[in-house]
């Protein structure tokens, strides 16, 4: 059987995880069994070496590892001394940890609507958000992709505003040569185990451009606590485990060449798809602008392509079906008035189609080939690029 009817047979995931690559399996479960033959569970050389190569990886002085990318942002707007009744700019289209960091603080969000091109925050929707209240403002590099950072640093700094950027979907991705997470006060990462460095559980980390943020960081993560017992001030406990630090450590030396293989991915998908009435993401700026934790196209039949789709042993997935603003944890805070109607729309149309590091280019033509029937069969009339 050749490979492409192989893969029709079995089909295309929407991503594809460890236990997928049996020589990497091994590899992880060797660092697992070495943890778990030390005993060190809760910090450790495993943790430390990780946090450094981490730090290394991202061009700055130092990482902190901690218990997910929630708390990573819970911790950051802590350290960067954001109190309860600060608000902090969120998007409205983003995945909820986003805003609920800040309702965990005691902080309150406030939505702003994104590009509809790039589906993210810029500078003008962050600006129209604004209020005497804010103190900070969290930009999310969403689906991969980076936020202009460029006017949102300068507006931030015009109003004396914290940075935070949430780059839980963005590992490695580069704005004018730098790494995301490290243009802001602070910057925050989740590895969950689908991500583009993703764990065996939860997991997180922060880097931040002020050494006293790292080192308050340390503080809260761990019960406010250095040296032991001696409690300085009221932390949590949001560590890293020993075990998925040994795992990260191990998957991080092949991260960058999976996110190129993801580009390569993503540049035959978009060739592929061209000619179609999809509205496909906007390109990348530049070589490492994007490294496509998600491919999310735009179609306003998306509920009938996505039926067509999994009829067709196609994975799909929809990042995300409620904005933040308009889900029943917030709808009261954000009132009446639809504060973004940009992502209200595109919470309609956008749809996630399959994108993972080693995806054949016979399982890009099959999911571009499926997609294509749809339009066909129904005769519809095709629409340029991003229009």
């Amino acid at each position: 059987m050749s490979a492409a009817a192989e893969a029709i047979v079995r089909g295309v995931p929407l991503t594809v995880m460890d236990h997928e690559d049996p020589e990497l399996f091994d590899r992880l479960i060797d660092e697992v069994s070495l943890v778990a033959s030390t005993g060190a569970f809760i910090g450790g050389a495993a943790v430390e070496r990780f946090e450094e190569d981490y730090a290394s990886w991202c061009g700055v002085a130092h990482a902190v590892g901690v218990s997910s990318g929630t708390e990573a942002l819970v911790l950051a707007l802590r350290a960067l001394g954001i109190r309860s009744g600060d608000e902090v700019i969120v998007p409205a289209n983003s995945f909820i940890a986003t805003a609920e960091a800040v309702s965990l603080i005691g902080g309150v969000p406030r939505f702003a609507d994104v590009d509809p091109d790039t589906q993210l925050v810029t500078a003008a929707t962050i600006e129209a958000a604004l209020t005497p209240a804010v103190r900070c403002v969290i930009p999310v590099h969403l689906y991969g992709r980076t936020v202009e950072m460029s006017p949102v640093l300068a507006l931030a700094k015009e109003h004396g505003l914290n940075v935070v950027e949430d780059a839980a979907q963005a590992h490695g991705a580069c704005y004018d040569g730098r790494r995301v997470g490290t243009m802001g006060d602070a910057g925050t990462f989740s590895f969950y185990p689908a991500k583009n460095l993703g764990a065996w559980g939860d997991g997180g980390a922060l880097v931040a451009r002020r050494a006293e943020t790292i080192e308050r960081v340390r503080l809260l993560r761990s019960h406010g606590e250095s040296p032991r017992y001696h409690h300085r001030i009221v932390g949590t406990t949001g560590r890293l485990d020993a075990i998925q630090a040994a795992i990260l450590r191990t998957k991080l030396r092949h991260l960058d060449a999976w996110n190129a293989q993801r580009r390569a991915a993503a540049r035959r998908l978009r060739e592929r798809l061209k000619g179609t009435p999809l509205r496909l993401p906007e390109p990348p700026r530049g070589s490492c602008d994007h490294v496509y934790h998600q491919f999310v196209v735009r179609s306003s039949e998306r509920d009938a392509l996505r039926e067509h789709l999994t009829r067709h042993g196609i994975a799909t997935g929809i990042h995300y079906p409620i904005p933040i603003h308009r889900s029943d944890a917030y709808r009261g805070l954000a009132g009446e008035h639809d504060v973004a109607p940009v992502a209200s729309r595109l919470a309609g149309e956008i749809l996630s189609l399959p994108m993972f590091p080693s995806i054949s280019f016979e399982q890009i033509d099959q999911v571009a080939a499926v997609v294509g029937r749809f339009f066909e069969n129904a005769q519809r009339p095709l629409a340029s690029e991003g229009r």
